[in-house]
C-alpha cells in the first residue's frame, strides 16, 4: 500500500466519523463544527484524486462562507433541542429503511463503475508541457461554455439584487436610524445650556413653612 492509499483511508475514516457525529451530536454548534471537519476531509480526498478545482472550491465556498454562516446562525439562534428531538425514535425505522436504500444504490453504482475507471491523465497543451485540470477547466468554461456561464452569472445577479431589494424595502412598523446623522451630530444639538439667575425664597415663606412643620409635629 502506497502513501496515497494510506492518506485516502485516513481521510475517509475521519470523514465517516465526522459525518456520524453530525447527526448524533447533542449540541448544534458541535454538529456544525463536525460538518466543517467532514467538508475538509472530503476536500483532501478530492486533492488526492487530482481534482484540485473541486477541492479548493469545497474549502473556499463551503468552509469559508456557507458553513461559517451556518455556524453564526446556529450560535445566534437559541435552538431548543428538546423540541427538535421530540419524536426522534418514532422516525428511526423510516430513516433506517431510506438510508439502507441509498447505501445499496451507492454500492451498486460504485461496484459497477470502479472497474472501468481509468487513472487521471494530465492534460497536454499544444506543446508538451502538462496543464493542470483547473487550467483546462477554465479554458473550457470560458470558450465552449461561455454563454451558459454568462447566463448563470446574470441569474445570480438578479437573485442577489432581488434579495437586497426585498430586505431594504421601507416598512411602516420598523424603526431605523440613519448612521450619517448620528456621525454628524454635535453636542450643542443634543443639549442646550440655559443661564438662569439664582432665586432665593422670601423670609415670610420660610417662616410659614417652619410654622406648618411645627404644627404637624405637635
Amino acid at each position: 500500500m502506497d502513501y496515497q492509499t494510506g492518506f485516502f483511508y485516513l481521510f475517509a475514516s475521519v470523514l465517516l466519523f465526522a459525518s456520524l457525529r453530525v447527526i448524533t451530536a447533542r449540541n448544534p454548534v458541535h454538529a456544525v463544527l463536525y460538518l466543517m471537519l467532514a467538508f475538509s476531509q472530503a476536500a483532501a480526498i478530492w486533492l488526492i484524486l487530482k481534482a484540485e478545482f473541486l477541492g479548493l472550491t469545497l474549502v473556499l465556498v463551503y468552509l469559508g462562507a456557507v458553513m461559517v454562516l451556518f455556524l453564526f446562525v446556529v450560535m445566534m439562534l437559541d435552538v431548543r433541542m428538546d423540541h427538535v428531538r421530540a419524536g426522534f425514535w418514532r422516525h428511526v425505522p423510516t430513516a433506517l429503511v431510506l438510508g439502507g436504500l441509498v447505501a445499496a444504490q451507492l454500492a451498486v453504482v460504485l461496484w459497477a463503475g470502479f472497474p472501468t475507471v481509468t487513472p487521471p491523465v494530465d492534460v497536454v497543451a499544444s506543446g508538451d508541457a502538462p496543464v493542470s485540470n483547473t487550467h483546462a477547466l477554465g479554458l473550457l468554461l470560458y470558450t465552449e461554455y461561455l454563454y451558459p456561464i454568462q447566463a448563470a452569472a446574470v441569474i445570480l445577479l438578479v437573485a442577489m439584487v432581488a434579495a437586497i431589494a426585498l430586505t431594504l424595502r421601507q416598512r411602516k412598523d420598523s424603526k431605523a436610524i440613519n448612521p450619517s446623522l448620528q456621525v454628524r451630530v454635535r453636542a450643542k444639538d443634543r443639549m442646550v445650556l440655559v443661564s438662569m439667575d439664582a432665586v432665593q425664597p422670601r423670609e415670610s415663606d420660610v417662616a410659614g413653612a417652619q410654622a406648618k412643620a411645627g404644627g404637624a409635629a405637635s
